[in-house]
């Protein structure tokens, strides 16, 4: 029964800090994003973001369920780094939707998305060691992540000179 337990915990823990930057991202959706910057004819609706968090956060969890399972089910063995790796990239994870869609911060975004990207990779490749079904069930959330890179690099571009941020001068 304690492994049924932490196959649940494990799998649902990326929801844990995704509910604040959830509530975060819905609060400036409808006001600054849609209205106040400029975005790519190619990005996809706002519908799909939450579609593809879900399916992602599941795989991504039962990874770090699959890698801890078959490290030994604790932090001393084999899954060390590929969890340590994976709380990196989770907090990098949540932290993102802060930062640009709380601070506004574009630049910034681009630049920490970056990082979490070379963390993910570093999890797909570290979890193969330990369990090569986890590192599988990470590339579609690797991918995905390589895509928002560019989503976020071309929105940062397409909004100079105040880099997303709304004005602080009033309309006349």
């Amino acid at each position: 029964m304690e492994i049924v337990w932490s196959a649940i915990v494990l799998t649902l823990l990326p929801w844990v800090g995704s509910f604040a930057g959830g509530s975060i991202t819905r609060k400036y959706i409808k006001t600054w994003y849609d209205k106040d910057i400029k975005k790519p004819s190619w990005r996809p609706p706002n519908l799909a973001f939450p579609i593809v968090w879900t399916y992602l956060y599941l795989t991504m969890g039962y990874a770090s369920y699959l890698v801890w399972r078959d490290g030994g089910e604790t932090l001393d063995g084999p899954a060390r780094l590929p969890l340590m790796l994976f709380a990196l990239q989770l907090v990098l994870n949540w932290a993102w939707s802060y930062i640009f869609f709380y601070f506004h911060n574009l630049k910034l975004a681009f630049y920490e998305i970056i990082v979490m990207h070379v963390t993910i990779a570093s999890c797909v490749y570290t979890f193969k060691s330990v369990n090569e079904t986890a590192s599988y069930l990470m590339m579609p959330y690797l991918a995905w992540v390589s895509f928002a890179c560019l989503l976020t690099y071309t929105i940062w571009r397409m909004n100079p000179p105040n880099n997303g941020k709304p004005s602080n001068k009033k309309k006349k």
